[in-house]
């Protein structure tokens, strides 16, 4: 299919640009990809963000450089990006568990991080549904938190924000301003090169924040939007369909991400419950 395609050519391309600057917004474009919907992509499809994967493929190959050549340290260091030994050093013993100058070293055990590949999966043994819709604007009420990417602790922190909120709360008020008794969970502001992501949970509303609550006012764009329902228990669930979103759904389609917010819509109901329902909505485009 045309994304393998694409995707394969991006990792040409980093692979190309190993002892260069690299901006995302290129890879993307070699993908012939928003910059956005890279990332996303890349993120759960490999559950590591194209920062991450780029600083592990480089300390793989300035390891290899100084086990096998008598390359100065500030010079491999120079080569593959960083600005200062001591920055290198860091980020070299965090992958490899030791210093740059003991690469070297007879029978010193150095972690070999490979280039990967995409392979298309098809499973086929789950429908997935989903429906297209058109949504004007709309403004929400929320309290928000920055999410990391990195080692997939979004899946920990978004659950655990969620709990708070819940005990707190912050949930409650929340509904109490909204215009339903449905929540939602935006995600937003993911910017070119960060490893991580604004996280609101929010109602549609109306209504100004009080100045005391520390909500925040959040303006979401009129788009297109692929709705899927989710039943079961979260978070599983949730995080289940968003994986299935990335990994077959994109893929199988003639859609892309837009440059836009998503949004989990929860219903009133126990959200541990089996039959629990919700939905994922995702901005996108016909490509």
């Amino acid at each position: 299919m045309d994304w393998l395609t694409r995707m394969k050519d991006a990792l040409d391309y980093i692979e190309d640009h190993m002892e260069e600057p690299v901006s995302i917004s290129d890879i993307a474009k070699t993908a012939c990809s928003s910059t956005f919907h890279f990332q996303r992509m890349f993120h759960m499809l490999t559950g590591m963000t194209v920062a991450e994967y780029i600083r592990k493929r480089r300390l793989t190959l300035a390891a290899q450089e100084l086990a096998v050549s008598s390359t100065k340290v500030l010079d491999t260091a120079l080569k593959y990006g960083y600005d200062s030994p001591e920055s290198f050093a860091k980020a070299f013993r965090k992958i490899h568990g030791i210093a740059p100058s003991q690469a070297r070293d007879p029978g010193v055990k150095l972690e070999a991080f490979p280039r990967i590949s995409f392979h298309l999966s098809l499973k086929g043994d789950q429908d997935m549904d989903y429906r297209i819709v058109e949504k004007d604007g709309f403004t929400v009420v929320g309290k928000s938190i920055q999410v990391s990417l990195k080692d997939g602790d979004n899946f920990k922190q978004i659950p655990a924000f969620w709990a708070e909120s819940d005990t707190d709360g912050t949930s409650e008020a929340l509904l109490e301003l909204g215009s339903g008794g449905e929540m939602l969970g935006i995600c937003t502001e993911m910017q070119q090169g960060q490893e991580q992501f604004t996280y609101i949970i929010a109602v549609e509303s109306n209504q100004e924040a009080p100045a005391s609550s520390g909500f925040i006012t959040y303006e979401v764009p009129a788009a297109t939007w692929a709705v899927f329902p989710v039943t079961g228990a979260m978070p599983d669930a949730m995080q289940d369909i968003w994986k299935r979103i990335f990994q077959e759904w994109f893929p199988a389609t003639g859609y892309e991400h837009a440059d836009a917010p998503e949004f989990e819509l929860y219903s009133p109901g126990d959200p541990a419950a089996a039959d629990y329902r919700s939905e994922v909505w995702i901005p996108v485009l016909k490509k």
